[in-house]
Parts: C-alpha cells; structure tokens; sequence
C-alpha cells in the first residue's frame, strides 16, 4: 500500500468548523493551537506530520495507559488528538490540542474529520457490505465478479486485501481497514472505481471503521460463535454484527442468508427490513463449468452475491455465473490420481462442520484425514469445539500448529485435544505445520492405491505466513502441498 499523502484540509468543510461542531465529551486546547495549519489525518502514530490529526481509539487489549503513551504517543509530532477516552498521559501532551468523543461516538467524529481531508464526493460511491461468521470472502468476490462483467468500476475491501475490478492492489492487514485508512483509499480510487464492495467484520461494526458509510445493499451470511476473546460474549458478538442495520440506506433490505440469524434479528430489532435472498438457479452445465458451485455452502454465497449484484445492478448478464472463480484457499483442490488434497481456511467450528460436510457429499465413501491447527491469542472456548467438528467427520485427524502468536503451541494442542474425545482413531500430533502436511502425505501414499483418499488441510487458506512471537513468516499450504507432491512424484490430474 502506498504511505498516506498529507493533504491541504481546504478542500472540504474546514477542519476548524468541524472541530467546533462535533460535539466532544472534553477539550484540551492550548493557546498556541490553530486548527487551520492542520494538515493531513492520520491513524498511525508513526505517519504523523507536526500538522497532523491522531485518531487513536483505546481498545481492551491489555496494554495499560502507561505503554500505549510510551508505544504510540511519546515524541510523536501530531498536532491533535482525537481519542475515544481520557487517558492517564493527558498531563504529557500539553503541547497537543486533545479532543475526547463522547461514549460511542468516536466513529462518526472520525468520519465527519474525514470529510476535512478525504472527502466522499457526492452520490458517488454504491456500497454494498456483507456479515456473518463465515462466508464474507468467498460472497464479496463472487460479487465482484459479476459486477466487473456487467461493466462496473469496482474497488473490493476485505481478508484478501484491496482490488480494483478484480486486480489485486496489495493488502491492507485487515478485514476491514481503520475508517482512516479507508477514506484514504476511497480518496486514492475514486477516479477509478463507482462501486465499493466491503466485508463488515463484527470488529469493524464495533470500531466504526465503517462510519459516516451508507450501505446500497447489504447482506448477512450466517452466524456461528467466534471472536469471543474481543466481545466477550456470545451476544456481545451477535449485536456488533447486527450493527450493520444503522448502516442501511433509505428503503434498503438486509438480505439474510440463514433463517436462524432472520428470527432472531426480528427478535431484537421487530422493525429491521430483513429479506431472504431468492434462491439461485443452477442447471447441470453451471455445475459442469463451476464445480465449487456443488457445494451447498457456495451455493448460498452465490445466491446472496447475486441478490446484491441485482439490488446494485439490475441488468446483470445472463448467466452470471460464469464470472465467477474459486476463491483462494477456499475448498481449494489439488487433484493427484484418486487422491484429493483440499486445502481451506475453515478457522470455525461451524465453518469446519461445513467443509468436512461437504467432502463428505462429494466423495461418498472416502478415507477421510484432516489437518488442522488453532490459532493463539483468540479465544479458546472454540478450540475443542473445533477438535469435535473434526473427529466427528475424520477417519482420522492431524493435530498441528496454525498461528500460535504468542502463546505456547503445545497448550493450544493440548485445549483443542479436550474436545476430542470422539475421534475414530488416536489424533496424529506434530506441532510444526510444514511436518504435519510431509507426514499427511506420506499417509497419502501409504494407504491402498485403489483407495479414494482426501485430505483437508485446514485454517490458512489465502494466508501465507504463521504469525509467531510478533513476527510473521512466510509459510504457505498450497505450497506446502505442491512440494510434498513433486518429493512423492505426483503429478496434477
């Protein structure tokens, strides 16, 4: 991604007039603060210019008031600060004009510091935004492909990065970008693109990443427990994602994909305009074409990528359908003789229950071995929730590492293992990933040559690093897959 340019705040509203509007819970200006030499926003304390507005937002992530100053604030040369709470340092930046937002308002005054210097030009930009647990990714790119092939202009945000009619411009590091960050980019392409596709990850919901946004159309995919070491609670995390409900543009449905997440939205909000999407017609020679169109789950990403082409573009090639193409590291198969490789980035326990069901229905009566691995620092609660979802599909399972970050790999093999109880066989442990995937193929080639094998290797998908102790290696499972087949001598099929 390109650095940020600082930009002359003249072009908008001024940044004085929204300073005096927005209505802060505190102020700290000193006398030699003068709004109209700022000069550029910025979210990263390290990009800031001696003109710059810090948007810095306090989140529980165990870092005390002392370390956020030390690691972020000290001897930086922002001008401003706008914080969603006090903090204890206040007393250190006396020089720097300081603008607390009231209880749940600091996206909205972020957005509305954003319209200063990253202007969204009038009537400009469709939105379309998708939820739920699993499903973003793989419904967002299906979307994309079909509106590039009916002609738009589109810009594409979420776990794959940014891309601009279907061409990847590099990653930004997050589902959904800080709102900063992301004005800027609407800024950089607004030239060059008329429609803005965007996961709406509960996080996001929960920040106002997405604030000051107006959704076009907008879907809700499915819902299943997970990030419950950020909101704590089953609930807490239902009602972040149903935050995209304020979202809404006038007389804009929410398409919900799961009849589950319908009933008990209209539980909550009795009002909300919620409206499944119509099932998608597929004939045989779709699924000739489109294999990845057999199973279920696509199919339902399908459906609600169309409805939300057709709600932003009403005349939609025939056939939209052959837009599409399989999405990256989701279900993605290598094919060796009677042996299947699939390697997928299902991280859930519902998102695993819904890949092994899958294999299940498209090789009946296969051996079945999945790979697999739970990340660190995330909530544990899900880790043997997973380790079920595995051994009650798997004739036989390979426990690994995925992205330990920073707790030790073997206590989180050994959370994942209580919920294991089930399975066919004793699980395979081997910690190192690259061995576990050398070892599920010598597994491969040891098994009866007439037998139909497959194996999932499980929670990566698109990644390709394994986030260790702070620092990111470069580590991927298609490769991983690719150099085991040429040591065994496989070719492709």
């Amino acid at each position: 991604m390109s650095a940020a340019v600082p930009t002359a705040a003249s072009q908008a509203t001024p940044v004085a007039d929204l300073l005096r509007e927005i209505r802060f819970a505190e102020r700290h200006v000193p006398g030699a603060f003068d709004p109209r030499r700022l000069t550029d926003i910025q979210w990263r304390a390290d990009a800031c210019t001696p003109g710059s507005i810090l948007c810095f937002q306090c989140l529980d992530d165990g870092r005390d008031d002392a370390e956020r100053y030390r690691r972020y604030l000290a001897e930086r040369p922002f001008a401003a600060l706008v914080i969603n709470r006090r903090m204890d340092c206040f007393d250190a930046l006396t020089e720097k004009a300081i603008f607390v937002t009231r209880p749940g308002d600091y996206g909205r005054a972020v957005a509305r510091l954003c319209d200063a210097f990253h202007p969204l030009p009038m009537g400009h930009w469709r939105i379309a935004a998708v939820t739920g647990t699993n499903g973003k990714t793989t419904t967002i790119k299906y979307l994309e492909s079909m509106l590039v092939a009916a002609g738009e202009r589109v810009l594409s945000v979420g776990t794959l990065g940014l891309s601009l009619d279907g061409v990847d411009q590099g990653v930004t590091g997050f589902t959904s970008p800080p709102l900063v960050e992301l004005r800027r980019l609407l800024a950089e392409y607004q030239d060059r693109a008329d429609v803005l596709l965007t996961e709406a990850s509960s996080h996001a919901l929960d920040q106002g990443r997405l604030a000051g946004l107006r959704f076009d159309a907008a879907g809700w995919t499915n819902f299943s427990v997970d990030h419950l070491d950020y909101h704590a609670t089953e609930e807490a995390y239902f009602a972040a994602k149903a935050r995209i409900l304020e979202q809404l543009a006038e007389a804009t449905p929410l398409l919900v994909s799961s009849a589950d997440v319908e009933a008990r939205l209209r539980r909550l909000h009795p009002d909300a305009p919620l409206v499944p999407p119509p099932a998608a017609e597929l004939r045989p020679d779709a699924l000739a074409e489109r294999p990845f169109l057999s199973l279920a789950y696509n199919r339902a990403n399908y459906a609600l990528a169309l409805a939300l082409a057709l709600a932003i573009r009403p005349d939609l090639p025939t056939r939209p359908w052959r837009a599409l193409t399989a999405v990256d590291g989701r279900f993605e198969t290598f094919v060796y003789g009677n042996r299947t490789v699939v390697v997928d980035f299902a991280h859930t326990p519902d998102a695993l229950e819904n890949v092994l069901h899958a294999i299940r229905d498209a090789f009946p009566g296969a051996h079945l071995t999945a790979l697999f691995g739970c990340g660190g620092n995330r909530d544990r609660c899900k880790r043997p929730l997973m380790g079920a979802a595995v051994c009650a599909h798997a004739d036989h399972v390979i426990l690994t590492s995925d992205n330990p970050r920073f707790e030790d790999p073997d206590a989180i093999i050994a959370d994942t293992r209580a919920g294991m109880a089930g399975c066919a066989d004793e699980p395979s442990i081997i910690v190192d990933r690259a061995d576990a995937i050398a070892a599920l193929f010598d597994r491969l080639a040891a098994a009866p040559a007439d037998q139909v094998q497959v194996a999932l290797i499980a929670g990566k998908g698109h990644e390709r690093s394994i986030d260790r102790n702070g620092e990111k290696t470069y580590f991927s499972d298609q490769d991983e897959v690719a150099r085991n087949a040429a040591r065994l001598g496989w070719s492709a099929s």
